[in-house]
C-alpha cells in the first residue's frame, strides 16, 4: 500500500473521505479507494479525475478521456483548466478553493464546460477531498455527461414559452378532462386564469347551446361566477352532444369544428376548435387532450363583407339580384308549405336616362341612392328591396293579406318617390312606372313571376307611366310580341332589311326642291312595309336605335353624293333621336358617313326636337359646337311642340326651324282662331333662320303659309316620300 493511505477511510455513502488514526486503518481506506477508482474506471458513464494543490491533473480516467476528448497520457500533470473550461469560472475557482480550504466540498451540480475543441457540454460534477493529517491532498471529481438532459430541458422550455406565447389559445387535459395548463391567449379569450381551473374539468367546453356539457363539468367558484359571469365554449354542432365529440376525437385522432367563445366579462368571440388525444407510445391509450382555439373575429368579418359585397349592391347597399333571387326561392318554398301569398313588384324608374344626360352620372348615382333609402321606408322588416341594375328594383312583398295590400304599398312608394331629390343643389322630381305579379296566381316559380311582373311593368310604361298596374295574361301576350319584335329588329339590321324613303322640301319662290327628308321604312318579310311609329320606339328601348340611326347616317350620305353626281345638289335630312345625340360617338360616325360618302359637310342637314336642344350641359354645347365646325347644318324638328327660348336659341348656330304639322292642320280650322304660324316665322326671321312647314295638304294651307312669308314646305300636296323622288320638275 502507498504510504499516502495512512490514515484515511472512505465513506462510501457521501463519497467523501477524513482523517482517521491507525495505519490500519489508513491502508485499508486507500485499499478501498483505489478498488472504488479502478471498479469506477470500469463504468464507461462516469468520468473521473483528480487534481493536487496546483490543479494539475493526477487521475484521469478512461472516460474522461472519451468525453474531453484528451487521451491520459497527455492529460496527466496538465492544469485541468488547460484541459476543461468551466464556464463561470469564478463560481468554479472559488468552489475549489474553498475545497482546498476546508476541506468540504458543496453538494454536487451541473457545470457547462468548454472543450479544447469548443463545443461545450453540460456536466454533472461531484467533488470530494482526499484529507491527510487535517490537510486537503487532492480533490477528486466524480462528472456525468447531462447535455442530452439539457437539451431537452431547453426543448422543454422552448416548447413550454411557445406554448404560453402562442396566439391560439390552447388546453392541455388529461384522461379525465380535467385541465393542466393553459397559456396566456385562452386567459385572454376566456378571461380564465391557471388559478381557476388547473385541476378542475374544463367548465362548459363545448357546451352545446347553451346547455351544461354532460355534467362532468364544475362550475366556476361561486365568487368569480358571480362577479364576473361565466365563461364557456358553446358549439355551433348543437346536433352533437359533448360525449360525442370526445368519442370523435378518440375514434378518428381528432375533431374539429366552430364554436362560440364566452369571456367572463360577456363578450363573445367566435372560434375555430382543434381537439386531439394524446396517446402512451406503449398501447396507444388515450391519456390526455390538447384542445387549440383559433380566434376567428377577424376571419369570420372578412367572410361577411366579403358576402355582403358579393350580395349587396355596391351603390344603393340593397340586396343585388343574387340575395333577391334567394329570398325569392324562399318566399316560394314558404309558400308551398303554408299555401300563403306575396306580391312581387318590378320598378323602374321613369324617364331616368335624362338625369345621367342632363346632370351627369353623379347625380343619377345620388338619385338612386335616394330611392333605396325611400323604398327601404316605404316596406317593412320582412319585405326585400333590391336593386337589380340601372333603374331597375323589385320588391318582394311577403305574406300579403290580398291584393289590396300590394296595391296600397304601390302607391305609398309612387308618393315617396314624387317627392322632390335634392342633389348638387337642384331638386330633381321622379316618377316610376310599377308592375306587380302575385304568387301564386299569376306564377309559382321565379322565372315566371318576375317575366309577368316586368311585363305589367312594361303596359304601365306604355299607357302613360308614372303608375302601376297588376300583370294580366293580355299584357304577357304583349310582351311576347315585343321581345318577337326586339329580335326580329336585330336579324332586319343584320339582313339590311331596312330602307329610306325620300321626302322633297320644296322652296316657295322657285317651287323646286332644295332638299329631301331620310324616313326609315323596314320591309317586314311577313307584315310588310312598316312606318317608323310601328318599330323605332321598341328600337330604342331595346338599344337598337343608335346602330339604326347610323346605318340611316351613312345610308342617306350615299344617296345625296348620288345626287349630286347626277346634278342634282341637294340638302339631305336626317332626324336623329335623343339617344342618338347624346352618344358619345355621333361626331365620329358623321365623319365616317361623309367620308365614305365623299359628301360635303354643308349638304347635311340633322333635325333634332327642341328637348334635345335645350339640354344644359356640356355634352349638348360640345355636340353643337362640332356639328357647327364641320359645316353641317343643324335644324330644330317639330318647332312649337317643346319649351324654348329665344335667348336660349340664339346660344346655337341653328340653320331652319321646322314648324310642326300640328299648327298646320289648324289652318283649315276656325278661322277667326289665331294662328301661331305668323309667330314662329317672325322668331325664325329674328333668328335669322329659315322656316319651314311640314305636313302640307291643302292649297288654303300653301297660301297662308305663302303670305306669312315661309320659306320652305314639304308634305303629300307635292310629294309623298319615295325610294326615288324626281326632282327635275316643278313639283308645285
Amino acid at each position: 500500500m502507498p504510504p499516502a493511505a495512512k490514515g484515511l477511510f472512505v465513506n462510501n455513502d457521501t463519497f467523501g473521505f477524513r482523517e482517521v488514526n491507525g495505519d490500519g486503518d489508513g491502508f485499508q481506506a486507500l485499499d478501498a479507494l483505489y478498488r472504488f477508482v479502478a471498479a469506477i474506471e470500469l463504468t464507461p458513464s462516469v468520468a473521473v479525475h483528480c487534481q493536487d494543490r496546483e490543479g494539475r491533473v493526477r487521475f484521469w480516467n478512461s472516460t474522461c478521456a472519451t468525453v474531453f476528448g484528451v487521451p491520459t497520457a497527455e492529460a496527466l500533470g496538465q492544469p485541468l483548466g488547460a484541459l476543461v473550461e468551466h464556464l463561470g469560472n469564478g463560481d468554479f475557482h472559488a468552489m475549489i478553493a474553498g475545497i482546498w480550504r476546508t476541506g468540504v466540498a458543496p453538494p454536487p451540480r451541473d457545470w457547462e464546460v468548454r472543450l479544447r475543441d469548443g463545443s461545450r457540454r453540460w456536466m454533472y460534477s461531484s467533488h470530494f477531498a482526499v484529507v491527510r493529517d487535517g490537510v486537503t491532498q487532492q480533490i477528486y471529481c466524480m462528472e456525468f455527461d447531462v447535455s442530452e438532459r439539457h437539451m431537452l430541458e431547453d426543448a422543454l422550455r422552448h416548447v413550454g414559452r411557445a406554448f404560453d406565447n402562442a396566439r391560439n389559445a390552447m388546453l392541455v387535459l388529461d384522461a379525465d378532462h380535467k385541465v393542466l395548463a393553459l397559456n396566456h391567449a385562452f386567459t385572454q379569450l376566456s378571461g380564465l386564469t391557471p388559478g381557476d381551473i388547473a385541476g378542475k374539468p374544463v367548465p362548459g367546453l363545448f357546451e352545446m347551446s347553451g346547455a351544461l356539457s354532460d355534467g362532468a363539468a364544475e362550475p366556476l367558484p361561486d365568487a368569480r361566477s358571480n362577479a364576473r359571469g361565466k365563461s364557456r365554449l358553446e358549439s355551433k354542432h348543437a346536433a352533437h352532444p359533448l360525449s360525442d365529440i370526445w368519442q370523435t376525437a378518440r375514434d378518428k385522432g381528432y375533431w374539429e369544428g366552430e364554436l362560440t367563445a364566452r369571456h367572463l366579462d360577456g363578450r363573445q368571440s367566435p372560434v375555430w376548435a382543434a381537439l386531439t388525444p394524446i396517446r402512451a407510445p406503449a398501447d396507444s391509450a388515450v391519456t390526455g387532450y390538447v384542445a387549440v382555439l383559433t380566434d376567428i373575429t377577424e376571419r369570420k368579418a372578412v367572410e361577411q363583407r366579403a358576402r355582403h359585397q358579393a350580395e349587396h349592391d355596391s351603390l344603393t347597399g340593397l340586396p343585388n339580384r343574387v340575395l333577391f333571387l334567394d329570398r325569392l326561392h324562399q318566399a316560394l318554398a314558404k309558400e308551398r308549405r303554408q299555401h300563403g301569398r306575396f306580391a312581387l313588384m318590378f320598378l323602374d324608374l321613369d324617364n331616368f336616362k335624362t338625369i345621367n344626360d342632363t346632370h351627369g352620372h353623379h347625380a343619377g348615382d345620388a338619385v338612386l341612392q335616394q330611392v333605396g333609402v325611400r323604398l327601404t321606408h316605404c316596406v317593412r322588416g320582412v319585405d326585400t328591396v333590391s336593386r337589380l341594375g340601372g333603374d331597375e328594383f323589385v320588391v318582394l312583398l311577403a305574406d300579403i293579406g290580398g291584393v289590396d295590400q300590394a296595391a296600397h304599398v304601390a302607391g305609398t312608394i309612387m308618393h315617396a318617390l314624387g317627392e322632390p331629390i335634392h342633389t348638387s343643389g337642384q331638386a330633381l322630381h321622379l316618377s316610376a312606372s310599377i308592375g306587380i305579379a302575385i304568387c301564386p296566381s299569376d306564377g309559382t316559380d321565379a322565372d315566371t313571376l318576375l317575366r309577368h311582373a316586368d311585363a305589367a311593368m312594361y303596359h304601365t310604361k306604355q299607357h302613360g307611366r308614372n303608375a302601376f298596374e297588376f300583370f294580366s295574361p293580355a299584357m304577357n301576350a304583349h310582351v311576347v310580341a315585343r321581345a318577337q319584335m326586339e329580335n326580329q329588329l336585330r336579324a332586319a339590321l343584320a339582313a339590311n332589311e331596312f330602307v329610306l324613303d325620300y321626302q322633297p322640301e320644296i322652296d316657295f319662290a322657285s317651287g323646286h326642291a332644295v332638299g329631301a327628308e331620310a324616313l326609315i321604312r323596314w320591309r317586314h318579310p311577313q307584315r310588310g312595309i312598316l312606318l317608323p311609329g310601328e318599330f323605332l320606339r321598341v328600337a330604342e328601348e331595346c338599344g337598337l336605335g343608335v346602330p339604326i340611326g347610323d346605318w340611316v347616317l351613312h345610308e342617306a350620305c350615299r344617296q345625296a353624293r348620288t345626287w349630286r353626281d347626277a346634278g342634282q345638289a341637294l340638302l339631305v335630312a336626317v332626324n336623329l333621336s335623343a339617344g342618338q345625340f347624346v352618344d358619345h360617338r355621333l361626331l365620329a360616325t358623321i365623319d365616317d358617313a361623309l367620308a365614305s360618302a365623299a359628301l360635303p359637310a354643308h349638304c347635311l342637314e340633322l333635325e333634332v326636337t327642341e328637348a334635345v336642344i335645350m339640354r344644359d350641359d356640356p355634352a349638348t354645347s360640345a355636340t353643337i359646337a362640332g356639328l357647327a365646325e364641320r359645316g353641317v347644318h343643324l335644324t330644330i324638328d317639330g318647332f312649337g311642340t317643346g319649351y324654348s327660348s329665344l335667348s336660349w336659341l340664339q346660344r346655337f348656330p341653328l340653320f331652319k326651324l321646322k314648324i310642326d304639322r300640328s299648327f298646320i292642320d289648324k289652318i283649315d280650322g276656325n278661322p277667326d282662331e289665331p294662328s301661331m304660324i305668323p309667330a314662329i316665322i317672325a322668331v325664325a326671321r329674328t333668328l335669322k333662320l329659315k322656316v319651314l312647314a311640314q305636313g302640307v295638304e291643302t292649297d288654303a294651307q300653301l297660301r297662308f303659309l305663302a303670305a306669312h312669308g315661309c320659306d320652305e314646305y314639304q308634305g303629300y300636296i307635292a310629294a309623298p316620300p319615295v325610294r326615288a323622288p324626281n326632282f327635275t320638275v316643278q313639283l308645285h
